[in-house]
């Protein structure tokens, strides 16, 4: 089975190349690791994608509007939503051949000893919370507050290894950390020092080599804004949208007539040093972002958190992704974030495996309270009707624009036995999109370049373009060999202008997916293949 999912990968990737979707960045210079870019066919299949997005969730609603932010923005934006202190990996190095790997993609624990005590303003924020309480506390760990239950504990362990099956158990007054084989003891009762979790001698997957201890590497890339590269004008590049939203919650909320609940949509890059950027373009270091923060009342926040979970995953449906590979998967409560209610993943079986296209999340009022205490600015919504004051909860439905675009490759990718030109029945293989988002809706092709039929099909072609539909002509080459390109390319309907239209002035339409030819009008080709978009 991983042979034949290496082999569909290797497949995709191949044809993704050959036809123009994706190109490795800067190939022609060797590439550089977890960037891609997007040919001709990829970014009209990438645009539709997040047309379709905006269309559905923006335009087509009248309580969602967008936003554009900047991809850089004040830092301390970043220490307030917790990035600066919390948004890393652990990383291990080969001795040998230096490679830098994630430590808990290797099946390594890592647990750092927390050596300090926490600063003043994390020790206020723990203690806010309440005696139930799970934070980080910074780069050397998380810290424990008095009181917390095994669940919560269990939770953040979990979260800081990065691994489901961690658990936390009790024996007598004894509390330990296992993952596997592998069990520490953890102190109770107060902030815990951390012991490291015993692990096995693990070597690097590439040659075997001796590897470090692990560390923590954050995530975000660094630069500088103004003339100096000193300490006063470090900047970093997002490493997501929703902060850009947050922050300008309270001007879209004062500049618009929006009331609660509603929404503030945008789409864009978001950069982040992965330390391992792997599985084509599931997981690299800039990508692109499609999220919504819908903010409501607190008391209806768990009624809209269903709504946006179940809506978003008939979108996915509604695009194609039809097969028994999307599937809608709820977290468990040991798996929430800190500040999350309920959180749900949108997942896909890709040829890698099963893994996340889109999160929505309960956020509760997490993120305007951090932005709140940090700027100093009231993000308090006052409802005129109820003279009711509050600070909203925000529904988060966050999807990745590449990972959509590779789950439609994947989804779209087919092999089947047709005639070819001599009428032999060959291995064809096609991209089987929805139509509203292939790239290339209808390809012309004279049958000869001859007879008046090269401006034939020109004219409709042309009137296809104007008309605004993505379209191709073709005149080179056999018919057949123009048919199978185009299956290549995902166009769902092939125009031919043969013998036939210089004596009736009808064409051939043929369709991408069960071979069928219509024979309609020349003049009737462009409302043929706009109502079967619809």
């Amino acid at each position: 089975m991983a042979q034949e999912s290496n082999e569909l990968m290797d497949k995709l990737a191949a044809l993704c190349k050959r036809r123009g979707f994706i190109f490795q960045s800067s190939e022609i210079y060797g590439g550089i690791g977890g960037f891609w870019d997007y040919g001709p066919l990829g970014v009209e299949l990438k645009r539709n994608l997040k047309d379709a997005w905006w269309h559905d969730v923006v335009r087509r609603r009248d309580d969602v509007v967008g936003l554009d932010c900047s991809i850089i923005m004040n830092p301390k934006v970043w220490e307030a939503s917790g990035h600066l202190g919390g948004f890393s990996d652990p990383m291990v190095t080969c001795k040998d051949c230096k490679k830098h790997m994630r430590a808990d993609h290797l099946g390594l624990c890592v647990i750092h000893q927390c050596e300090k005590i926490p600063d003043e303003e994390f020790a206020a924020q723990l203690d806010a919370l309440g005696p139930a309480a799970v934070k980080w506390g910074g780069p050397e760990g998380f810290m424990v507050a008095n009181g917390a239950s095994v669940e919560e504990i269990q939770a953040g362990l979990r979260r800081r290894l990065g691994s489901k099956r961690a658990k936390v158990v009790l024996r007598g007054q004894a509390m330990f950390a296992q993952d596997g084989d592998r069990t520490c003891f953890l102190e109770q009762g107060r902030p815990a020092d951390w012991s490291r979790l015993n692990t096995p001698d693990a070597r690097c997957p590439h040659c075997g080599g001796e590897l470090t201890e692990p560390r923590q590497f954050n995530l975000m890339f660094k630069t500088f804004v103004g003339a100096m590269e000193d300490s006063s004008s470090v900047a970093y590049l997002r490493p997501e949208t929703a902060q850009g939203i947050f922050a300008n919650y309270r001007n879209v909320l004062d500049t618009t007539r929006l009331r609660m609940p509603f929404g503030i949509a945008q789409i864009g890059k978001s950069f982040r040093n992965e330390i391992n950027p792997r599985n084509y373009t599931f997981r690299s270091r800039e990508f692109e972002q499609m999220e919504i923060e819908f903010f409501c009342h607190p008391n209806e926040a768990d009624k809209w958190y269903e709504y946006w979970r179940d809506a978003r995953y008939q979108w996915y449906v509604g695009l194609g992704l039809k097969s028994s590979k999307l599937r809608l998967r709820n977290h468990e409560k040991d798996e929430l974030a800190h500040y999350a209610r309920a959180c749900a993943d949108i997942e896909y079986e890709f040829p890698f495996g099963i893994s996340e296209l889109e999160g929505v999340a309960n956020r509760t009022d997490y993120d305007l309270t951090r932005h709140q205490k940090f700027s100093g600015k009231d993000m308090a919504y006052f409802d005129d009707q109820t003279r009711q004051r509050y600070i909203p909860f925000v529904i988060e439905p966050s999807g990745g624009v590449d990972r959509g675009v590779l789950a439609l490759l994947c989804e779209a990718y087919a092999e089947d036995q047709a005639p070819d030109e001599n009428g032999q029945m060959q291995t064809r293989t096609l991209m089987r999109f929805h139509p509203r988002l292939a790239p290339v809706k209808v390809a012309v092709f004279p049958l000869v370049k001859k007879e008046g039929m090269p401006e034939i099909a020109e004219k409709i072609y042309r009137d296809c373009q104007a008309a605004g539909l993505a379209s191709f002509y073709d005149e080179k080459g056999a018919v057949g060999r123009r048919y199978r390109r185009q299956d290549e390319a995902g166009t769902p309907f092939c125009v031919t202008v043969d013998g036939q239209t210089l004596a009736d002035q009808t064409v051939t339409v043929r369709d991408r997916d069960s071979l069928a030819q219509d024979r309609i009008p020349a003049d009737k080709v462009l409302a043929y293949v706009q109502q079967r978009l619809r």
